[in-house]
């Protein structure tokens, strides 16, 4: 940790970068489906479109690019880099360029999107059909086993033949499917559909009768299923060693981590809300959802948008305690462990700071189920007054805190009457008790000072990286 706060970066500044070669893909028209994308935006009408590159599969980006922009007559614009995480559709940069819609490649979380159509086109990798159905016969003796197959959506394209192998022999194995754009509905009676997979369930058991099957490689995907079906046992097939396996991952002690996290923000009076997404679906009212939550439990919050957080960014926030993350389900489940202040989820907020909810053992990684209206949505109880609530000590620290909720703060009267007219700074500090702790920082930033500078001409500068300049070392006239 210490070096993530005090390395100078001279590594990073100094190397040279050279274009990456393009990996050995095969035909460039079926792995990145040219045909049907071609078909998505000539069907549209769409005249900007931007295409969205993972860092694996940005060394294709130029040759994928010319070969659309000549099929469909269409202006392609390539986004080199993400806002957030590379597997949700950053409709903050398409939109920047001006674009109509979004080819999203590369894995995805397939999180739904509000603004722009998109079309996701995972990339089609290469699987052995044959040894992932002799490594399922290994885990799976049993011909009368109730399996659940889930794969990464890069493998999707090769599920339907797989289904055909296994099927014949196991008669209760069945095969999610992948669901996004237009068809992500509502999941149908009797089907259960989430992160983007839908898959039937048989009512007399259940989920709790069920083993999972995953094929891909470990990753936050695999993880974030493993917490949300924690009742059932998992397995594994690594395409890219060949390889199966019975998932080792302590689940119940991954699971005691983030309840740790949760007694720690009941610990925390001031929580930093980032904002890890500014595409999915509902993020501004679970962002509001959250900021009332606080306020009802008596917690002060602020809303910080950092793009990718990393240990440098959110140490410069000191005086915060824990930071929530609102980001997609998989980028959620954030490893904070080199952090200086936790991470959590929405939900592990919710676990800390609303009495109604209760751990069931069920975990949520999706925030849209915590808002009104969806599946595991739970109203903040009344308020009790202090002096009848039921004391609460901590499990960290064993101190004694505040385990009530608030009165719901009184409506503000309108803004013509609540600000008065005096000076920007003033008026801020009155208004936002945010901006008045902000205010007492040493350092608040660069001072325009308008109409204060004298206009010079253009000079010539040094040359160099600020760490070495070309110059250094030589005497000044």
């Amino acid at each position: 940790m210490a070096t993530a706060f005090s390395s100078d970066g001279e590594a990073a500044l100094r190397r040279e970068l050279r274009p990456a070669a393009p990996a050995p893909r095969g035909d460039l028209d079926s792995f990145y489906e040219m045909g049907r994308v071609a078909a998505f935006v000539r069907g549209g009408g769409f005249r900007k479109v931007a295409l969205q590159f993972p860092d694996e599969l940005l060394a294709d980006a130029a040759a994928v690019a010319a070969r659309m922009e000549a099929a469909t007559g269409a202006e392609m614009y390539i986004l080199g880099d993400t806002t957030y995480g590379s597997c949700c559709v950053d409709e903050v940069a398409a939109e920047h360029a001006g674009a109509e819609a979004v080819l999203h490649y590369g894995p995805a979380c397939l999180s739904p999107c509000g603004k722009l159509p998109v079309l996701h086109i995972f990339g089609q990798q290469p699987l052995d059909i044959g040894r992932c159905a002799d490594a399922f016969r290994e885990l799976y003796p049993d011909r009368q086993s109730r399996v659940i197959v889930l794969s990464d959506v890069v493998y999707a394209h090769a599920m339907g033949e797989l289904e055909q192998q296994l099927c014949p022999e196991y008669p209760n194995v069945v095969f999610s499917r992948v669901v996004c754009g237009d068809s992500a509905g509502p999941a149908p009676p009797g089907k259960v559909q989430q992160f983007g997979r839908q898959f039937p369930v048989q009512a007399h058991g259940g989920l709790q009768d069920c083993a999972m099957f995953y094929v891909g490689a470990e990753g936050l995907a695999l993880t974030s299923f493993m917490l949300t079906w924690n009742c059932c046992p998992f397995s594994s097939f690594d395409p890219t060693t060949s390889c199966g396996r019975r998932e080792t991952l302590n689940v119940n002690r991954a699971l005691m981590r983030r309840l740790y996290l949760v007694e720690r923000a009941r610990d925390a009076r001031v929580v930093g809300i980032l904002v890890g997404t500014l595409g999915v679906v509902g993020y501004l009212d679970v962002l509001q959802h959250l900021r009332e939550l606080l306020r009802r439990a008596g917690k002060r919050s602020y809303t910080l948008a950092v793009g990718k957080p990393n240990p440098t960014k959110l140490a410069n926030f000191l005086e915060v305690d824990i930071f929530v993350l609102v980001a997609c389900a998989q980028n959620s489940l954030l490893d904070s462990s080199d952090f200086y202040r936790p991470v959590v989820t929405p939900y592990e907020l919710e676990l800390a700071c609303n009495p109604a909810r209760e751990w069931t053992g069920n975990y949520l990684t999706d925030f849209r189920d915590l808002l009104p209206g969806a599946c595991a949505h739970v109203e903040l109880p009344p308020a009790v007054p202090a002096a009848e609530a039921v004391p609460d000590i901590s499990l960290i620290t064993g101190e004694m805190r505040a385990a009530h909720l608030c009165d719901p703060p009184a409506p503000q009267l309108p803004p013509s009457i609540a600000l008065a007219c005096r000076d920007q700074t003033r008026a801020l500090a009155e208004i936002s008790p945010a901006a008045s702790f902000l205010e007492s920082r040493s350092w608040r930033g660069l001072e325009q000072q308008l109409g204060q500078t004298p206009v010079s001409k253009a000079v010539q500068g040094r040359r160099g990286i600020a760490i070495a300049y070309e110059d250094e070392g030589r005497e000044q006239p």
